[in-house]
């Protein structure tokens, strides 16, 4: 399956602390930048951050119950592959992450199996990390 590259501009209000997240944290290459925005390759797609007062979004999470999790929306993410998905979870937990919600495996054993965790970039965005143990139920009912 071939997938176009999407673009997401997300506003962030401590532009440094989000850029060294994202460069340290995910070791996301840099594209071109100003004093007031930086484009990164996050895995193969455009993240645009641009520095941005505070939202509303940011000041308080807000979640959505799923499988017995609070979810928070919005998010945002990218689906890895199982093995890329693992190494990720493992290296955010070496570095100690807060996650909202800790890396584990929904559906095991069933239709979409999947694994996810989400976490939240200095600025209160929220992310989700996904994998699927066969690509081919991304989609799957």
């Amino acid at each position: 399956m071939s997938l176009s590259p999407f673009h997401l501009a997300i506003p962030v209000y401590d532009l440094s602390a989000a850029r060294a997240f994202y460069n340290d944290v995910f070791g996301l290459p840099e594209g071109r930048s100003s004093d007031h925005w930086v484009d990164f390759n996050f895995f193969g797609h455009q993240l645009v951050i641009h520095e941005h007062p505070k939202t509303p979004g940011q000041e308080e999470v807000h979640t959505n119950p799923v499988d017995g999790h609070n979810v928070p929306v919005p998010h945002f993410g990218v689906v890895l592959g199982w093995d890329e998905w693992e190494a990720l979870a493992a290296r955010l937990k070496a570095r100690d992450t807060d996650f909202v919600i800790e890396p584990y495996v929904r559906f095991k054993g069933e239709v979409g199996e999947q694994a996810t965790m989400f976490l939240l970039d200095p600025c209160g965005n929220a992310l989700e990390f996904k994998a699927f143990k066969d690509m081919g139920q991304l989609f799957a009912k």
